[in-house]
């Protein structure tokens, strides 16, 4: 599993690695029922804290992207992945009613938001 830790990143480490995994699941790099690292293993590859990964599949599993089975390890989900896609959806919806707000109210022309959120878009992450 290719993960990519950026220190340059405002982002915590865990959600660096929670929001990879997610978009791995969603595209299709991972299937239903595939193993993940170990927490241990993970942690050692990325040279991070066992209390990071843990963190970050704490969240995963949250979502319900994947299952922990005690002695066994922690394997994607069976749950749908347009259920997942929508989600994801909803949430970038709530972002982007605060940012449409945020722009009202400072007078930033929708043509600009547009060419702010095309920019960002196409930016790597």
């Amino acid at each position: 599993m290719d993960i990519i830790i950026s220190n340059a990143s405002d982002k915590p480490i865990y959600e660096q690695i929670t929001s990879q995994v997610k978009n791995m699941i969603i595209n299709g790099m991972l299937q239903e029922g595939d193993a993940l690292p170990s927490m241990r293993l993970l942690a050692k590859e990325l040279r991070i804290s066992v209390i990071t990964t843990k963190r970050a599949y704490e969240d995963l599993e949250r979502d319900g992207f994947i299952e922990t089975v005690a002695g066994k390890g922690s394997f994607v989900a069976g749950k749908n992945v347009e259920f997942i896609k929508e989600e994801q959806l909803r949430i970038a919806e709530e972002y982007l009613q605060k940012a449409v707000h945020v722009a009202k109210s400072g007078g930033i022309s929708l043509d600009e938001l547009v060419e702010i959120i095309t920019l960002l878009y196409r930016e790597d992450i």
